[in-house]
C-alpha cells in the first residue's frame, strides 16, 4: 500500500508526513514526522534511556575522504529524523552552518576538525552518530570514534571515488571490525561515475561489494534511485525531498536491475552458506531469506552493501536510514572483550554483557576528552552495566575515585541532561580527571580495562612561541589542554636548538591548533621551520698531550692525560665513545671516570657552532698524578682541557642531518603496474638506475 501526497486533503495536509508501515524484513522508505501533529509522536521525541531495548540502538559512525558529503549526510539524516528543523550548508554561506560543525574554524573552513556525537530517533529506533573530520591531519578524531563504534557508514565521492584517506579509514574499520555500508554520494555532480567507485572498492579495498540500488540518471538528470531488493522506483518530492514517492521501474532499467540483483545474489552467495546452497541449487531465494543473508554477512564483514545518493540534492538518505536498521549490527549482537589482570603481567580476555540493566557492574571507555567553559568533558561509551547520577565510578588506570555529578548526551555542542545511562549509551560526564583511553568501572577490585585505541606517531614538527612573552601563561594553558584533548598532538621542548617544538599529522593540524589559541586563549603565536639540530666534529685524529696545573693556597690541582681523539665513521658518527687504554698506574683507576665525564661534558657543546659533538672516540692512553694534588676532578679539567686542545688545533667539522630516504617506482601506467625498484638516497649507491 503507499499513500501519495495527492491522496490527502490539502485543508489538513502538513509540510511532512508520517512514514508508512511496512514488514519488517522489507526496507522501508519513511516520511518525516510533522511536530505539529499532536496525535502522531514524533520520530526524535525524547525517550528515557531505560525504555530503549538493546535491539532498539544503533551506534554508527559517518567516515569519508575530504570533501565527500559527510557532514552533510549528517544534517540531512537529523533533519529527515525531526532532529533540527531546518538544514543548513557546511561552509556556513547562510551564516549559520552545518549543525555538526559547531565551531566557529570548522565553519569558516568548511571542513570537519572535530568528531561530533548526536543521536536521534527513527522508527522507533535510537540512532547515536558521530561525524568524522576527513583530513588525515585529523586522523585521531576517526580512530577514537571507530574503536567504540557497532557500525560505519563509509561515503564516497561519485566523482573522487577511493581516494587517499578512504583507504586509511577502511584500515582503521579493519584494525576495529566495524561493519559497514558504503553511500556513493553527489551523483548529482559533473562526471559522476558510480560504477568506476564500486569496481575501485573492489580492486583498491579489497570489499566484497555489491549494489543495493542503482540511480535513475547521473549529473542533472539525477531523479531518484531505484531499490534492487524490492525492484521499486524511488523519486524525493518537495523542496527538501521529505516526500518519498514509489514508482515502478522505469522501461530503460528494468533488465539492469535483474542484472544487479542477480550480482547482488551471487556476491551473497559467496559469503553466506545458506544463500549460496540455494545458489548451488538455482533456487531464487524469497525477499526475507536475502535480507537476512545480507545482514549475516554485514555483521561478519564479509559483505559491503552499497548504496547511492546525493545528500546534497536530498535523495537517497531515507533508504539509507532504514539500511542502517535494518543490516548494522545493534551493541548487544557485538562481543566486546576486556582485559581482566589475573597476576603480575598476566591478563586474560573476558566478555562484556551488554544487557541494559543494573545486574552487571559497570565497565565505560573515556575515548575522548573537550575542555569547555564547565571544565573538562568526557565522552564515555557504556559497554556494560549501568551508571546514574551520583554513583561513584573507579579509573582502572590511577585507582582513583570519580563521583558521577552531571551525566549528558551530547548534540553536536549541546548538551542534554540524562538520569541514567546503560549498555550501548554514548554519554558525557562532567568534572572527571582522566586521560583519553581510560576504563570506568563500579568495583575497584574487578582488575578490569578495555583495550585502548591505536595512536599514530606525529609526521610533522614545526616551532611555535607566543608573539608576546606576557601571553606565555596562556600559551601554557592552551598546549596542556590541547595535548591532554588530542594525543597526536605534542608539544615539547628542544633542548638541542633551545626551542618549542610542536609535532602533529600535518600542517594544517598545526596551523588549526594556532588558530584556536589565538581564537579561545586570546595568545597569538608564530608558527615557523624547526631550527636544524646541526653537530659538530673532528674531520682527523687528534692527538692530545693536556697538562693540568693549577696551586692554590693548600692542596692544589694536578692532571695530565696523553691519548687520541679519533673521529669516528659510518653509523657511529651519531656516538660518543671512551676507552681506557692505560697501562701502569700513570692514571689511576679512581680518576678515570673523571677523564670520561669531562669529555662527555665538553661533547654537550662544541666551540665551533655551539651545537653538540659527535661521532669522536677518547682513547686514554697515558698520563701522569700527583700524590697529593690529584683528584678526579683535576682529571676532569684536564680532560675537558684536552678536548678544548682538539677544537682549537685540529679540524672541526659541521655535520648537517643525513635522511635515508627510500623511494620505490613502478614500471608501466595504471593497474598494469607489477614491477618496482627501490632506490635508498643519502647512504647506498643508486646504481644504474637513474632516478628522474
Amino acid at each position: 500500500m503507499f499513500l501519495s501526497a495527492s491522496h490527502l486533503s490539502c485543508s489538513w495536509l502538513p509540510s511532512t508526513l508520517s512514514s508508512l508501515a511496512r514488514p519488517a524484513c522489507i526496507p522501508i522508505y519513511s516520511l518525516v514526522l510533522n511536530k505539529q501533529l499532536g496525535s502522531i509522536k514524533s520520530y526524535s521525541s525524547k525517550v528515557e534511556n531505560a525504555e530503549i531495548k538493546i535491539e532498539k540502538i544503533r551506534n554508527i559512525g559517518i567516515s569519508a575522504h575530504i570533501d565527500s558529503g559527510k557532514t552533510t549526510l549528517t544534517e540531512r539524516i537529523l533533519y529527515y529524523t525531526g532532529r533540527i528543523d531546518e538544514m543548513h550548508e557546511v561552509r556556513g554561506k547562510d551564516g549559520v552552518g552545518a549543525v555538526m560543525d559547531s565551531m566557529e574554524l570548522e565553519r569558516q573552513r568548511g571542513i570537519t576538525i572535530q568528531s561530533a556525537a548526536t543521536y536521534t530517533m527513527w522508527k522507533d529506533h535510537n540512532i547515536n552518530i558521530i561525524d568524522t573530520p576527513g583530513h588525515v591531519d585529523f586522523t585521531v578524531e576517526v580512530e577514537r570514534a571507530l574503536r567504540v563504534l557497532d557500525g560505519a557508514v563509509l561515503v564516497l565521492c561519485s566523482v573522487g571515488g577511493v581516494q587517499s584517506q578512504t583507504l586509511t579509514v577502511n584500515r582503521q574499520m579493519k584494525r576495529y571490525n566495524v561493519p559497514v555500508l558504503a553511500f556513493i554520494n553527489k551523483l548529482d555532480r559533473q562526471g559522476a561515475d558510480p560504477m568506476r567507485v564500486f569496481r575501485q572498492m573492489r580492486s583498491k579495498l579489497g570489499h566484497n561489494a555489491a549494489f543495493m540500488q542503482i540511480p535513475i540518471g547521473l549529473e542533472t538528470e539525477c531523479e531518484g534511485i531505484v531499490d534492487i531488493i524490492t525492484e521499486k522506483a524511488l523519486y524525493f518530492d518537495g523542496n527538501t525531498g521529505d516526500v518519498v514517492r514509489e514508482e515502478p521501474v522505469p522501461d530503460h532499467l528494468v533488465d539492469l536491475v535483474q542484472q544487479r540483483k542477480h550480482e547482488l545474489i551471487e556476491a551473497v552467495s559467496n559469503a553466506d552458506d545458506e544463500i549460496g546452497e540455494m545458489f548451488l541449487e538455482e533456487k531464487t531465494p524469497t525477499t526475507e531469506q536475502l535480507v537476512a543473508g545480507i545482514r549475516r554477512c554485514v555483521h561478519q564483514r564479509t559483505l559491503t552493501p552499497v548504496f547511492v545518493g546525493t545528500a546534497l540534492k536530498n535523495k537517497g538518505v531515507q533508504p539509507l536510514l532504514d539500511a542502517v536498521l535494518q543490516y548494522l549490527p545493534h551493541p548487544g549482537e557485538v562481543t566486546n572483550y576486556a582485559l581482566k589482570r589475573t597476576g603480575e603481567d598476566k591478563e586474560e580476555r573476558v566478555t562484556l554483557d551488554g544487557e541494559r540493566s543494573n545486574r552487571h557492574q559497570f565497565v565505560g571507555l573515556a575515548f575522548k576528552l573537550e575542555a569547555g567553559k564547565f571544565g573538562q568533558l568526557t565522552y564515555v561509551r557504556v559497554y556494560q552495566g549501568h551508571v546514574k547520577k551520583g554513583d561513584t565510578l573507579h579509573n582502572s588506570r590511577t585507582g582513583k575515585k570519580i563521583r558521577v555529578n552531571r551525566l549528558v548526551q551530547m548534540h553536536s555542542n549541546n548538551m542534554e541532561e540524562i538520569k541514567e545511562a546503560f549498555a550501548g549509551d554514548i554519554i558525557a560526564l562532567f568534572g572527571i580527571d582522566c586521560a583519553s583511553g581510560d576504563t570506568f568501572v563500579s568495583n575497584a577490585k574487578s582488575n578490569i580495562s578495555l583495550e585502548t585505541m591505536f595512536v599514530p606517531d606525529p609526521v610533522i614538527a614545526m616551532s611555535i612561541k607566543p608573539k608576546n612573552q606576557k601571553d606565555m601563561d596562556n600559551f601554557s594553558k592552551a598546549c596542556n589542554r590541547f595535548t591532554r584533548e588530542d594525543p597526536t598532538y605534542r608539544i615539547a621542548w628542544d633542548d638541542d636548538c633551545k626551542e618549542t617544538i610542536a609535532s602533529g599529522m600535518g600542517e594544517l593540524h598545526l596551523e588549526v591548533y594556532a588558530q584556536r589559541m589565538e581564537r579561545e586563549y586570546n595568545c597569538q603565536v608564530l608558527l615557523g621551520k624547526p631550527k636544524v639540530a646541526f653537530r659538530e666534529t673532528l674531520a682527523e685524529p687528534f692527538h692530545y698531550d693536556y697538562q693540568h696545573k693549577k696551586q692554590t693556597g693548600g692542596a692544589g690541582q694536578y692532571a695530565r692525560v696523553v691519548g687520541i681523539i679519533e673521529p669516528l665513521e659510518g653509523e657511529n658518527n651519531t656516538k660518543l665513545e671512551f676507552t681506557n687504554e692505560t697501562i701502569g698506574t700513570g692514571v689511576p683507576n679512581q680518576y678515570v671516570p673523571g677523564v670520561q665525564r669531562g669529555f662527555n661534558t665538553f661533547c654537550e657543546k662544541g666551540m665551533l657552532t655551539g651545537h653538540r659533538i659527535t661521532g669522536l672516540k677518547f682513547r686514554l692512553i697515558d698520563g701522569a698524578s700527583h700524590a697529593v694534588d690529584s683528584s678526579e676532578f683535576a682529571f676532569y679539567q684536564a680532560a675537558m682541557g684536552a678536548m678544548r686542545q682538539g677544537e682549537e688545533v685540529g679540524e672541526d667539522l659541521e655535520l648537517d642531518e643525513a635522511q635515508r630516504i627510500e623511494i620505490k617506482y613502478y614500471k608501466g601506467r595504471g593497474p598494469l603496474c607489477t614491477q618496482a625498484d627501490t632506490f635508498y638516497v643519502g647512504e647506498s649507491e643508486i646504481g644504474n638506475n637513474k632516478l628522474r
